[in-house]
């Protein structure tokens, strides 16, 4: 039988652990995650979450799975959230995801507060038989840059933490991270070529941090160039999402003099692309976005 590039994979809790007041490390494990893949980087993958009404056996795994889950009655679907896979030890069949910790706002939340050591999700993630180009991964920077940007709030964390662990260390350019505690900072990794921009997120203006220091990087790391115009999404109808892509699903530029990797709450995502393509005329091919979330709305 042919191993699929993907699958849902079950998974019982086996370790928890606070890093920061804001992130939580979920250890899983399991004779099923013998085969979970690893590609690397910002890697998605979704969680499914029991709730007291649904237990995750009611979540279709099959194939058409999406399109099972989208049938079903609304009160009675298993959430799920996508999250970015942290670690991945194969010889211990073990997977760890960081998760962000806050105030019970809906089933995944909930879970993160409540969870024990034994409990159980289901984890759609890749296979050992993943090979190439993963569309789950969003950093796909052009081979030759001069500098990167890594840019978002609490939920684009632990993407970035995996990023800056993978690049090469000659790689160089700037961090921003706007978070809920000034004590969270100590949760990313240290790269010698990056510049840290990271501050607790204002009680009174959200995103404050995020768009004011992503606009001094920009005017530092920004060649000359004149402003290009974006087709505008409205964030709340559709998906903010956006990862310059070749039709083979490679870099869609071999080179540039900036990349940009910008993820987190929709409305300040689409305020940072607008800055860095309109106003400072980075190349579109060259900033990747991606909307996680949305004020007051859940994923899915």
């Amino acid at each position: 039988m042919t191993l699929p590039t993907s699958r849902f994979f079950r998974a019982e809790v086996t370790a928890i652990t606070d890093l920061t007041p804001s992130f939580r490390r979920f250890t899983f494990g399991g004779a099923d995650l013998a085969d979970y893949g690893d590609p690397g980087l910002d890697q998605r993958i979704k969680i499914v979450f029991p709730t007291p009404r649904t237990p995750i056996d009611a979540m279709p795994t099959g194939d058409d799975w999406w399109d099972q889950w989208r049938a079903m009655d609304e009160e009675g679907r298993p959430p799920f959230r996508t999250y970015t896979t942290r670690y991945v030890r194969p010889d211990a069949r073990e997977v760890d995801v960081d998760m962000v910790a806050h105030d019970v706002q809906g089933p995944a939340s909930a879970w993160i507060a409540d969870a024990r050591v034994g409990d159980e999700v289901l984890i759609f993630a890749p296979t050992t038989a993943h090979s190439g180009v993963s569309y789950g991964i969003d950093f796909v920077p052009p081979a030759r840059t001069d500098d990167i940007l890594l840019a978002g709030d609490e939920t684009a964390a632990p993407a970035i933490a995996v990023i800056l662990e993978q690049l090469p260390r000659d790689a160089r350019g700037v961090v921003v991270l706007e978070v809920p505690d000034d004590a969270d900072a100590a949760y990313l990794p240290a790269h010698p070529g990056f510049d840290f921009r990271i501050a607790a997120r204002s009680a009174s203006l959200r995103h404050a941090h995020l768009v004011a220091s992503v606009e001094d990087a920009a005017a530092r790391l920004v060649p000359a160039g004149r402003g290009a115009e974006v087709e505008e999404v409205d964030i709340d109808k559709d998906i903010l999402w956006e990862v310059p892509r070749t039709a083979k699903g490679g870099a869609a530029l071999k080179s540039a003099p900036l990349y940009a990797w910008l993820a987190g709450e929709a409305g300040a995502i689409k305020t940072l692309r607008r800055h860095l393509v309109t106003d400072m005329g980075v190349d579109r091919r060259a900033v990747a976005f991606m909307g996680y979330w949305r004020v007051g709305r859940a994923e899915v």
